[in-house]
C-alpha cells in the first residue's frame, strides 16, 4: 500500500515531463538559475535512500584508493534518516565502517549535564550501530578552557589534516541558512572556532533535544573547513526550508546565508524534497528557463506572477507586459494578452463560491462543487483537535448552515500539546468536585495523588504517564466538542479516532501502520461521503499533518474504484502552518467580517491551545491570529488581481486519486 501519497499534492503542480517515475527530479536543462548541483526528490524518504547509497559509494571509492575514508558529520534532525539508511545497508553487509574516520562537525560548549550533545546524538542514531573503530571517532574535548580554545581548534584542524583531510562532509541547511553552527555573519574563510548561538538556534535546539537549558556557545568547524572537504552533501526538507533553499542555491553568496558559500565548491550536492524545492525557478517559474508545457495551472501561475511583477490587475496586462517578462509564448498560443487575461480572470472568478458543498438547484458548470447530490455527506478530517476550525472554520460553518450532513473526524488525541499547568487546573477542579459531592473513593484519590506527584517530580524528557495522557486527551476532546457544538455539528457526527501512531507520549511519533489506516477506513466506509476535506498543510514541523494526510489518502487509494468514492470530491485545506498559493486555489470560500469573528470564537474554544500552546513552530503568532491574517491575505490577493473584495477567504485545492484509466 502506498502511504506517502501526500507528495502528489506537490506533483500535481509540476508538468509530468519535469520529473522521473523513480522520484528523482533531474532537470539538468532547466537549472541555469541554480549555482549548486541540486537533486530533488518527491519525498524525503526517496532522498534519504539516495544519499545513503551515495555515501556508501564515496566510502568504497576512498577506501579502495587510499585505505580509509574521512567523514565530517552533522547531527541535525534531517540527517537522522540518512544514518538509519546507512545502518540498514551495514546490517545487510553492503558497507563496513572499519576503515572510516569520523570527525564531529560541531559541539555545544560547555556541555551541560542532561543538556544537548551532538556527539551523544551521533552515537545514539548512528555510530553505536555500526562497526566503526572507537579510535576513529573524533570529537571536541569538553574539558578545553576558553583560554585554550584558539589553540585547541587549530589542533582539531591539524588532526583532520593528519587524517588526510575530509573526504565527505554531511550536514543540513538550517532555517537561517546556517551550516553546522556557522550562523548568518560567518565568512567564507571562517575556521574552527567558538561561536555564539542565536536565540532562534537555541530555541530550535531546545525543541530538537527536548531540553530546557541550551548553552549559549558552541564549537564548530568553519565554512572554510567545510569548503576544504573533497565532497559535500547537504540536506533540506520541507516547506519551511523552501525560501532559504532558493537563497542558498540561486542568489549571490552572502554572509547573511552561510550555506550560499557552497556555490564556491566544485563537488557539492544539495538534496531536497519537493516541498523544499518549490521556490526554485525550475519549479516555480519554469518559463524563465525553458519552453513550457502550458497547462491551465501553469498559465494561471505565470499570470499571477506577471501581475505581481508589473503591479497591475489581470485585465490591465498588455502584450508589452507579456513580451517584456518572457511570456511571449502565451501570446502565440492565445493570440493576444486580452484573450489570456479574460481566460485567467474567469478561471479565478469561477473558484469563488459561497456554497462549498455545492448550490442546489443551480447551474454548476462553472462552480467548483457539484449541485447534486444535496444534501451531501461530508467528512472533515482534522489532524489535531483544532485544525478544522483553524484552517476551515468559516467553510465548516457554511456546510452546517447549508444543511449538509457534516462529520468531523479528529485523527489524533493532541494530548502532547496540553501543558501541565492547563491539565492541573482540571485536576484541582476534579478534586473539589469529588469533595463537594462526596464521591471520593480510595482508587480515585490514589489516582489523583499519583498525577500530582508525577507532575511535581517531572523533569525534562519524562514521558507522561497513561493517566496524565488520558486527562490531556479528555481536555482536548472536550474543547473540540464545544467548538463543534458552537458550529452546529451534532455529537453523533463528532469522531475521535486517536490514531495509534501519535500515542508515543513524545514529540517524535511512530510510523503510519495498517492499524491507523484501518481506523480511517472504517469511518469512510461507514459514512460513504460525497465530500472529504483533508489537511494539505504539510509544513507542520513535527510531521503529524503529513502522517494524518497519508492515512486518509492511503484509504482513498484503496477505495478509489468504488462507485461512491468515484463520485466523492476530495478537498485539501491549509491554514495552520501555511496557505495555498493563489495560482493553485480551486475553491475559494469568502468569509464576511461576522463569519471571521465567529471563526475566531470557534478557535478560542480550544483554551489549552491559546497562550501556552507549546508547538507554535517558527511563527510566534497564535493560531487564531495566523488564521485571520492568512485568510485576509488571500482575500487581498484576489482583490489585487482585480476580482471582488472580501474580508477574508478560505482556500482549497482538489485532490485527484491516481487511477490507471
Amino acid at each position: 500500500m502506498k502511504t506517502n501519497l501526500s507528495s502528489q499534492i506537490k506533483l500535481e503542480h509540476i508538468p509530468r515531463r519535469y520529473y522521473q517515475p523513480e522520484g528523482d527530479i533531474e532537470l539538468a536543462a532547466l537549472t541555469r538559475e541554480e549555482h549548486i548541483y541540486t537533486k530533488i526528490f518527491e519525498t524525503a524518504g526517496d532522498g534519504n535512500k539516495y544519499m545513503a547509497r551515495k555515501i556508501v559509494e564515496i566510502i568504497h571509492k576512498n577506501v579502495a584508493q587510499k585505505g580509509r575514508c574521512v567523514l565530517s558529520l552533522g547531527a541535525g534532525m534531517n540527517t537522522h534518516p540518512v544514518y538509519a539508511e546507512l545502518i540498514e545497508l551495514h546490517r545487510q553487509g553492503l558497507i563496513s565502517f572499519k576503515k572510516v574516520i569520523v570527525f564531529n562537525m560541531c559541539e555545544f560548549f560547555p556541555l551541560i549535564p542532561g543538556g544537548p550533545s551532538t556527539m551523544q546524538r551521533l552515537r545514539e542514531v548512528f555510530l553505536d550501530h555500526i562497526d566503526i573503530k572507537p579510535l576513529n571517532i573524533h570529537t571536541f574535548d569538553p574539558a578545553v578552557t576558553r583560554e585554550d580554545m584558539y589553540h585547541y581548534c587549530k589542533e582539531y584542524e591539524q588532526d583532520i589534516m593528519d587524517a588526510g583531510g575530509i573526504d565527505l562532509a554531511l550536514c543540513e541547511v538550517g532555517h537561517t541558512g546556517s551550516l553546522a553552527f556557522n550562523e548568518p555573519g560567518s565568512s567564507t574563510t571562517s575556521q574552527c572556532r567558538l561561536v555564539l548561538l542565536s536565540n532562534d538556534t537555541r530555541h530550535q535546539v531546545a525543541s530538537d533535544y527536548r531540553c530546557e537549558e541550551v548553552p549559549t556557545t558552541a564549537i564548530t568547524l568553519g565554512i572554510g573547513n567545510l569548503l576544504a572537504a573533497t565532497r559535500i552533501i547537504t540536506i533540506a526538507w520541507g516547506e519551511e526550508k523552501a525560501a532559504i533553499v532558493k537563497r542558498t542555491i540561486e542568489e549571490e553568496p552572502t554572509t547573511g546565508v552561510p550555506a550560499s558559500f557552497l556555490q564556491n565548491h566544485n563537488h557539492v550536492r544539495m538534496v531536497v524534497d519537493l516541498s523544499a524545492a518549490e521556490y526554485l525557478t525550475r519549479l516555480s517559474r519554469p518559463w524563465m528557463v525553458t519552453s513550457c508545457e502550458w497547462t491551465d495551472k501553469l498559465t494561471r501561475r505565470a499570470i499571477v506572477w506577471l501581475c505581481n511583477e508589473v503591479g497591475k490587475p489581470i485585465l490591465k496586462l498588455t502584450d508589452k507586459d507579456y513580451n517584456d517578462y518572457g511570456l511571449g509564448e502565451l501570446l502565440a498560443i492565445y493570440g493576444s494578452a486580452y484573450n489570456v487575461n479574460i481566460k485567467i480572470f474567469n478561471d479565478l472568478q469561477h473558484t469563488i463560491t459561497g456554497w462549498p458543498g455545492g448550490k442546489p438547484n443551480s447551474d454548476d458548470t462553472y462552480r467548483p462543487e457539484r449541485a447534486l447530490p444535496y444534501p451531501k455527506r461530508v467528512i472533515v478530517f482534522s489532524p489535531h483537535p483544532d485544525d478544522d476550525v483553524i484552517s476551515m472554520g468559516g467553510t465548516l460553518k457554511r456546510l452546517v448552515d447549508q444543511k449538509h450532513d457534516v462529520h468531523v473526524a479528529y485523527e489524533t488525541s493532541g494530548n502532547i500539546a496540553v501543558g501541565d499547568e492547563d491539565m492541573m487546573r482540571y485536576v484541582m477542579l476534579m478534586d473539589q468536585i469529588a469533595e463537594h459531592f462526596e464521591f471520593n473513593t480510595d482508587q480515585f484519590r490514589d489516582n489523583i495523588d499519583q498525577i500530582k506527584r508525577f507532575i511535581k517530580e517531572k523533569t525534562t524528557g519524562d514521558i507522561d504517564t497513561p493517566d496524565v495522557r488520558y486527562l490531556k486527551t479528555m481536555i482536548r476532546q472536550g474543547e473540540a466538542t464545544i467548538a463543534c457544538h458552537h458550529i452546529g455539528v451534532p455529537d453523533e457526527n463528532i469522531h475521535f479516532l486517536r490514531l495509534p501512531f501519535y500515542e508515543t507520549g513524545t514529540i517524535k511519533k511512530g510510523d503510519l501502520t495498517e492499524d491507523d489506516i484501518a481506523i480511517v477506513r472504517r469511518l469512510i466506509e461507514d459514512v460513504k461521503p460525497n465530500q472529504i476535506f483533508v489537511a494539505g498543510d504539510l509544513a507542520d514541523p513535527h510531521g503529524t499533518h503529513r502522517v494524518c494526510t497519508d492515512a486518509v489518502l492511503a484509504v482513498i487509494d484503496e477505495l478509489k474504484d468504488e462507485k461512491w468514492m468515484k463520485e466523492c470530491k476530495i478537498w485539501m485545506y491549509r491554514g495552520a502552518w501555511a496557505e495555498w498559493e493563489i495560482d493553485h486555489i480551486e475553491m475559494a470560500v469568502p468569509i464576511s467580517p461576522e463569519e471571521l469573528r465567529f471563526k475566531r470564537n470557534s478557535i478560542l474554544k480550544h483554551q489549552s491551545q491559546m497562550e501556552n500552546a507549546p508547538f507554535l513552530g517558527d511563527d510566534d503568532r497564535l493560531f487564531w491570529q495566523r488564521a485571520e491574517e492568512r485568510n485576509r491575505g488571500t482575500a487581498q490577493l484576489y482583490e489585487k488581481l482585480g476580482l471582488a473584495s472580501y474580508e477574508a477567504i478560505e482556500a482549497f485545492v482538489e485532490y485527484h486519486p491516481i487511477r490507471e484509466n
